[in-house]
């Protein structure tokens, strides 16, 4: 899971765009991302993925719009 710290002006609309542009690069570097969430009110964005490593996953978020993460967390899933 990976966390954007991003400026007030961005939009949930700007968070739609983004993720679209990762799934269309997601699969040159063997990485899934599967959700995000949006906190608008504290400039976060939440990044879940499958990824062979951290560095896959920023490169997909590095190609695909240039928005890469503040921090990168390796976590499993839990019920």
């Amino acid at each position: 899971m990976d966390v954007h710290t991003v400026d007030s002006n961005v939009t949930i609309e700007d968070v739609i765009q983004a993720h679209r542009a990762d799934l269309q690069t997601q699969d040159a570097y063997d990485v899934r991302y599967l959700r995000y969430w949006f906190d608008e009110s504290r400039g976060r964005i939440f990044c879940l993925a499958e990824a062979p490593s951290a560095d896959a996953a920023i490169a997909v978020h590095r190609q695909a719009h240039g928005l890469v993460a503040d921090e990168v967390y390796q976590v499993q899933e839990g019920s």
